[in-house]
């Protein structure tokens, strides 16, 4: 268990952790919540000794970390991904750590093929991608079986596999009696993840309870109620109702209204006495992410601003007109529209070996070539035009008025032997 009483640290005149107090029990996955700034990674550097407290004590099973024996057995964390040498293997790095805790080398192979990176283990660290830095990171704080883990940020970088793959480990190693304590800015992962949350804000402690309890005390619960769309003087009578029963109705844009005040079975009594079919009837709750927000909003110490575009927009030319706005651009769901088709197929042919144009299909992109004599006759718009052996000179004949500025290149040059095209190179 992990135990901080009074946990106070200053850097010169600015406070980063203040009268800070909490526990970390084992049995359970406890998520840390703040801002950015708000001390959490101070917090964790005190709980490892890396930092000393200005004033309190944090203590990992009773006793600080620097007088646990062997602290690599007891206590496993990852803090910093990057903190590892890029000249290294990913083996020798975990061997490096396991020798100095005097933990087996056969214990690397196991904590390599848990992460899944038994496949990489002899490539240096150096180039690995993020979520790889991170799996590796894991590995080591898995390394001596602790029965105490710290993960700052775990899931960072990490595909949708990965954050799965984290999210089951953290469920398992607390199952089986281990003290978990994760630090992140996923609410949504939070959630899915954590039993217990400890939020803090500017140094301070904000809430110590439950995911449940916390979506309680800080978010407001309403009932979605929906009648129908054709009879508008349903809602009215509804909504007439429900106030008088001393509920709180509020329309949303969709027609529904949300009714805050009154439980759902209320609700029900009151649409049947009243003679109001219903559509919809259902309750709602806030997320973690609403419940979090509504807590913290105060004390975030970084906030953005609307980007004032109008001061770096430079002055169309005379004459010119602004560009028109396409409908629908800018709103939710909206993606740019397909090039335009010709013949009933994309790119106006046959698709080539990776989606592109076939061969002998009009190129899209290339510039318009000269223009025929009038007196040439033109092809048919929808006929293909035939083209000749590579191995036969092609019959003296106008230039086709699709062919691109630089076709001339695909044609066999004169000094070379015409057996095979220059793109099979």
């Amino acid at each position: 268990m992990i135990e901080a009483v009074g946990l106070t640290k200053r850097y010169g005149d600015k406070t980063a952790v203040y009268n800070l107090s909490f526990q970390v029990r084992p049995g359970t996955v406890t998520g840390f919540l703040g801002p950015n700034g708000s001390g959490k990674s101070t917090t964790m550097r005190m709980i490892l000794g890396l930092d000393n407290p200005t004033s309190g004590q944090v203590t990992i099973g009773g006793y600080p970390y620097r007088r646990l024996p062997n602290a690599a057995r007891q206590v496993g964390a990852l803090i910093d991904a990057k903190a590892v040498h890029g000249g290294r293997t990913a083996r020798n790095h975990l061997l490096c750590l396991a020798q100095l805790s005097g933990i087996p080398a056969r214990r690397v192979d196991e904590v390599l093929g848990v992460v899944g990176l038994q496949d990489v283990a002899r490539k240096r660290s150096k180039g690995f991608s993020l979520g790889m830095g991170q799996r590796l990171g894991i590995a080591a704080a898995l390394l001596g079986d602790p029965q105490v883990l710290l993960f700052d940020e775990p899931v960072n970088g990490l595909d949708p596999e990965g954050i799965l793959w984290v999210r089951n480990l953290m469920k398992a190693l607390a199952a089986e009696g281990r003290t978990v304590f994760v630090s992140s800015h996923l609410m949504s992962e939070m959630a899915l993840t954590a039993d217990h949350l400890i939020v803090i804000g500017r140094g301070q402690l904000l809430a110590d309870m439950s995911v449940q309890d916390f979506i309680a005390a800080n978010s407001a619960g309403f009932a979605r109620v929906r009648t129908p769309d054709t009879e508008p003087q349903l809602r009215e009578k509804l909504s007439a109702a429900i106030t008088e029963a001393g509920g709180h109705v509020l329309p949303e844009q969709d027609g529904a209204l949300r009714v805050t005040g009154l439980p759902l079975p209320r609700i029900s009594d009151i649409a049947h006495d009243t003679d109001v079919r219903l559509w919809e009837l259902s309750p709602h709750q806030a997320s973690l992410e609403e419940a979090y927000m509504r807590m913290t909003q105060g004390a975030v110490d970084y906030r953005s601003t609307t980007d004032q575009k109008a001061g770096l927009m430079q002055p169309l030319p005379p004459g010119a007109q602004p560009p028109m706005p396409v409908p629908g651009q800018g709103q939710p769901g909206w993606y740019a529209p397909p090039p335009p088709q010709q013949g009933g197929q994309p790119f106006g042919g046959p698709q080539g070996p990776y989606g592109g144009p076939g061969a002998g299909a009009p190129n899209p992109y290339a510039q318009a070539g000269p223009a025929a004599p009038q007196g040439v006759p033109q092809p048919p718009a929808q006929a293909p035009v035939a083209q000749p052996p590579a191995a036969a000179p092609a019959p003296p004949q106008a230039p086709p008025q699709n062919a691109a500025a630089g076709a001339s290149a695909a044609a066999p040059q004169t000094s070379a032997t015409p057996t095979e095209p220059e793109d099979a190179r």
